[in-house]
């Protein structure tokens, strides 16, 4: 043990210096040795020192932690809160049953969200795909999972990586539920380091918590930059550079599957430079299967490439090892039998079109026939039913959305007709515009240019209108303007739906509902409409769309996130790329739908954003609590539904009807949704495009994902699994004496030793303990942050208590890795390693049993046990006793069982003074023996634990052997099989595909046998040769009561 630069290490290697002293010029006569140093401080995390021993200022060789000094006593509750901070710091990687993470967040945690944190302690390496449904709180389960990894020393560095639009969220919910602060690299963040710390700084190690988009990331400066910090080809590989990766919407970066084989997204090849980086990876979505296997089995080796391999059907057993797959419908319900989530139903609100509005309709449906009809090769075709396709999407949204994209396309076409000489795009180029539309987007007006750009491009590749074809752009335009200056029929429905629940009478009520557009031309034409109809006065009205400011967005949504009460607004319109992944549900169950996206997924990500956890949802008559999703349909759809879906004509009540029924086919396969939403997609492209309407869930959709739901199917009891991990988390309740009291006993003794006011305790309607945090000096100033309303700005009180904030926003909850606990938490545990003079706890009591327990007084170390690893990092930690009976003048040691009913039985009272006195004038003559049972624990629970050390190091290696041997034999079964019959029918780039993947597998077989020795090399080396260090923390005299007064 040494303390270098006033912190406290272990020495892990020593090398000394082969130059002699006289070459180094140092005025020394002896070598100067480099020492490795390990911290084995609570908060160090594993940190690694590297220093010159002789060239260190103040560095000293520490002989030995002793027993604490008997120089006074402390209260009982006092030492309680000290043992606590010293417990909850420590943590254990061979510890599968202890979870610390739940009680470090400021959430409240559903039994169900324990599941991937269990799986994940028990994991040697964490590879997990969490796929549970929307809205069951994916984000709050790798929150756990990265923060318990934390405390066991398991990662320090994590990079989220996630759509742009979730950026902001995910810091947010980091930062407020788990007290982890993360940077976002982006553009600006790039600019900004250049600024201030120079043209060459690396933004991907500037900090070690960082939040990026896959999109960003995939670019080729950012890249690029990555690149620099991984091992070069002569540089070892391990250990990996980085230590934790989340993917957010982990389906985005599979490869693509569009055509018949799926093929590689600049995406996926970003994402496969990363991974093999990264020791643990947690890979999120609610839709992982987009129904092409070689995408799934490609998506899950970038997960875990030693269980999965691309193009290889994936294990079952394997499978179910690293899937988290729980669907709202599986869910038990609540202990009083009533379902978890509200029932979401959907409503359509029926529209009576004009018969001028149906005329533009159609139309738009003629235009499109004779374009397609006179396309003159395939790159005019594409060209033509993209054009088409983005005409009816705005058309379906808004008149001002259609007039938008109409006056785009008249420009481009007017542009080729006035000469030749205007440069066609190649189909490669209108392919790369049309896929940039499907890049995830944070900004509207950057999706509006892409789409502008797109339209444009195709555009140019029409040959020039005939005369029909011009006058029924005519017909569109002259319809668009006059349209896009008036209410039409289906924005008059949406203010009579308005009328009727959000402000009836002219009177607003406490209801709110979101209304989600695609487009934010749609968006500011709403707006306008309704402001001139009174509903955007004293902030009743709030939009939200991509690129606004993100304090505005922020301001938002926490005015939409608040209660009725404390805030005005009742209407939210916002666009997708505004929305996506944003929690909108404390005071809203009611979404509108102003047009129905063509993607089902993107619809069910709407829906998402109120039916999910934490909605309440409104009570029934019967009792049911609901969610209410609404559609615009034509009118008489109520009496068409009840009959089968058999149009005589693709017209705009055909076209709702159907977008309708997809809607509908949505809420019956949302467990299938990531494999039947690429044929249902491409279901309603066919429809809009008028080539006939094939119901959705016949045919070759239920054929296609048959399969696919087989495989993401597994058997298991969830209502016993749920109880099982629900006991867990008792359990370490208990043993670790994780209680609101408790919390908040830590908090008053660490503000009592740092000199600061006290809590104030206050009434609160909650009926539970409340207070407020009075004003703190100097650095515990910071420990208020937080506490400010979002919305009103108003200072609300604390509680440690969860159930006293459970869906209040009134109330803060002060958790163990909130910063008021933190700072208490570090202040009291560094006391054990302060000097004296300075000390602030003499970290002994005296503490009163009943005299039936005890006839003579007793005393009891407590000690903090370290077991060091073969490769210097913790392998276990945690808190032990030892002690004995003061009896005729000499020291009797207790066994461990006796130890804990004694310590079992002390009340909250401690000796007086006079007998205080008498213990510490007998402490020179039983102080050794109490150090001597002290280490005689410690061998014997170190004993103990390498035995099962050595165990779990011998299951690790058999484990990684036995999947690795498993692995190579599932692809060497795929490399016998016969090449794909229907490869003369994939395109150059999905033969490609093939052939490297085919090329791959070869590679990685012949790669397994050297990988099986090297982590099984790498395994015993981690569990070689534990080592115990243990550090004296306090000690506890146990005193009958009759001889309290000494």
């Amino acid at each position: 043990m040494v303390s270098v630069r006033s912190r406290n290490w272990m020495v892990t290697d020593v090398s000394a210096s082969t130059l002699p002293p006289e070459r180094l010029q140092t005025g020394l006569e002896f070598p100067q040795h480099l020492i490795t140093l390990s911290s084995v401080e609570d908060d160090g995390l594993g940190e690694e020192l590297n220093v010159i021993w002789e060239l260190e200022p103040g560095a000293r060789v520490i002989e030995k932690v002793a027993l604490p000094d008997p120089t006074g006593f402390d209260p009982p509750d006092r030492l309680d809160a000290f043992l606590d901070a010293v417990r909850w710091g420590a943590s254990s990687s061979a510890d599968v049953r202890t979870i610390q993470a739940p009680f470090r967040s400021g959430i409240d945690i559903e039994d169900y969200q324990l599941d991937p944190v269990v799986r994940a302690i028990q994991m040697p390496r964490v590879n997990l795909l969490v796929a549970d449904d929307v809205g069951l709180g994916k984000t709050i389960e790798a929150g756990m999972v990265a923060l318990e990894l934390i405390i066991r020393h398991r990662t320090r560095k994590i990079l989220i990586v996630c759509p742009a639009s979730l950026q902001v969220q995910w810091q947010e919910q980091m930062r407020d539920k788990f007290g982890l602060d993360f940077r976002i690299v982006n553009s600006t963040l790039m600019g900004l380091l250049r600024r201030s710390r120079g043209i060459h700084v690396n933004p991907w190690n500037h900090f070690p918590r960082l939040i990026t988009s896959i999109d960003f990331l995939k670019r080729e400066r950012p890249l690029r930059l990555f690149r620099e910090l991984l091992p070069g080809p002569d540089e070892p590989a391990f250990p990996r550079k980085f230590d934790l990766l989340i993917v957010d919407e982990a389906h985005n970066c599979a490869p693509s599957g569009v055509g018949r084989y799926a093929t590689d997204s600049l995406r996926t090849q970003a994402l496969r430079l990363l991974v093999p980086h990264f020791e643990h990876k947690l890979f999120l979505t609610a839709t992982p299967h987009n129904g092409y296997p070689e995408s799934f089995s490609a998506l899950l080796e970038l997960l875990d490439n030693q269980r999965f391999a691309r193009s290889t059907p994936p294990d079952r057993k394997q499978l179910n090892a690293v899937m988290v797959r729980r669907m709202k419908s599986e869910l038990p319900p609540k202990w009083d039998g009533s379902p978890r989530f509200p029932k979401r139903v959907l409503d359509p609100i029926e529209v009576p079109y004009t018969d001028e509005e149906r005329a533009v309709h159609a139309a738009l449906r003629r235009y499109a026939d004779l374009r397609v009809q006179r396309s003159q090769d395939n790159a005019e075709k594409l060209a033509t039913e993209f054009v088409l396709k983005t005409l009816k999407k705005r058309l379906f949204s808004s008149p001002a959305a259609f007039l938008t994209t109409l006056d785009q396309h008249e420009k481009s076409l007017r542009q080729a007709k006035r000469g030749k000489a205007v440069r066609k795009p190649s189909v490669s180029i209108l392919k790369q515009e049309l896929d940039r539309i499907d890049e995830d987007y944070a900004d509207d007006t950057e999706y509006d240019e892409a789409t502008t750009d797109a339209v444009d491009a195709a555009s140019l590749l029409f040959s020039e209108p005939s005369a029909n074809e011009l006058a029924l752009l005519k017909q569109m335009r002259t319809w668009a303007e006059k349209a896009s200056g008036q209410l039409d029929s289906k924005v008059n429905c949406l203010i009579d739906w308005l009328n009727t629940h959000i402000r009836p009478g002219k009177k607003w009520s406490s209801e709110r509902v979101i209304i989600f557009t695609e487009y934010r031309a749609t968006q500011n034409w709403l707006k306008e409409i309704l402001a001139q109809q009174g509903y955007t006065k004293d902030e009743r009205l709030l939009t939200m769309y991509g690129g606004m400011d993100l304090e505005e967005r922020e301001d938002v949504k926490n005015a939409f996130q608040s209660g009725p009460a404390e805030s005005n607004v009742r209407i939210l319109l916002a666009t997708d790329a505004a929305a996506e992944g944003l929690n909108l549900q404390n005071h809203c169950y009611r979404l509108i739908h102003y047009e129905i996206p063509w993607s089902p997924n993107r619809l069910e990500q709407r829906n998402g954003r109120i039916d999910r956890h934490g909605q309440k949802g409104s009570l029934a008559d019967s009792g049911e609590r609901q969610v209410f999703v609404y559609h615009f349909v034509g009118q008489g759809y109520k009496k068409r539904q009840q009959s089968t879906f058999s149009p005589k004509a693709a017209d705009l009540d055909a076209d709702l009807e159907f977008l309708m029924r997809v809607a509908q086919k949505v809420e019956t396969i949302r467990e299938d949704l990531g494999s039947y939403g690429t044929v249902l997609a491409d279901d309603v492209e066919q429809a809009m495009l008028g080539r006939g309407y094939t119901m959705p869930g016949v045919g070759r959709a239920d054929a296609k994902v048959e399969p696919v739901r087989k495989m993401l199917k597994f058997e298991r009891d969830l209502a016993k699994q749920i109880g099982e991990l629900l006991e867990q988390y008792r359990e370490t309740q208990r043993e670790l004496r994780l209680s609101p009291d408790n919390i908040r006993k830590v908090v008053e003794v660490g503000l009592a030793l740092a000199e600061q006011p006290p809590l104030i305790p206050i009434q609160h309607s909650s009926g539970k303990p409340v207070y407020t945090l009075p004003a703190l000096k100097h650095s515990w100033a910071a420990c208020a942050e937080g506490l400010e309303h979002p919305h009103t700005k108003e200072i609300r009180p604390i509680t440690f208590d969860h159930s006293a904030a459970d869906g209040r926003d009134d109330i803060v909850l002060v958790h163990l890795n909130h910063r008021l606990v933190q700072m208490s938490l570090r202040l009291l545990r560094a006391e054990v390693w302060t000097v004296k003079g300075r000390k602030r706890l003499h970290r002994i009591t005296a503490r009163i049993v009943p005299d039936h327990v005890l006839n003579t007084p007793a005393v009891v170390a407590h000690a903090r046990l370290v077991v060091i690893g073969g490769d210097s990092h913790r392998l276990h930690e945690e808190v032990i006793t030892a002690g004995g009976m003061l009896k005729e003048g000499r020291f009797s040691r207790l066994n461990l069982g006796e130890l804990d009913k004694l310590l079992a039985a002390v009340t909250e009272d401690e000796a007086y003074e006079p007998m205080q006195k008498h213990l510490l004038e007998l402490w020179d003559k039983f102080a050794p023996a109490l150090a001597q049972s002290l280490e005689a624990r410690m061998k014997d629970r170190t004993s103990g634990l390498q035995k099962k050390l050595g165990e779990r190091a011998e299951k690790e290696a058999q484990d990684i052997r036995a999947i690795l041997l498993e692995l190579k034999k599932a692809i060497d079964a795929e490399l016998n099989e016969p090449e794909f019959q229907q490869l003369t029918l994939f395109d150059d780039l999905e033969k490609d595909q093939f052939e490297r993947n085919r090329d791959f597998l070869r590679e990685r077989s012949k790669a397994i046998p050297a990988e099986i020795e090297r982590e099984t090399a790498a395994i015993k080396s981690r569990y070689a040769d534990p080592q115990p260090r243990m550090f004296p923390v306090a000690v506890t005299f146990i005193v009958p009561e009759k001889m309290r007064k000494g």
